[in-house]
């Protein structure tokens, strides 16, 4: 089982760039682009908090999933 991040597949379907979203978080744009690739190593709790807080998301289940 792997951990896939959802934030690509968000910001497509929201119609932001990867730099738009490391504008509105305050996160590195390579390490927007490293979530982007689901290329990661380990997943910043920071990051994905400050990502949702960005995106209006409250439910975790839509940015991260079990595949």
């Amino acid at each position: 089982m792997e951990i896939y991040v959802k934030v690509k597949d968000i910001i497509e379907q929201r119609n932001i760039t990867q730099l738009q979203l490391a504008e509105m978080t305050g996160i590195r744009a390579a390490a927007i682009s490293d979530f982007c690739r689901n290329q990661q190593k380990a997943i910043n709790r920071d990051h994905i908090v400050r990502i949702a807080k960005a995106l209006n998301i409250e439910d975790i289940s839509e940015i991260i999933e079990f595949r």
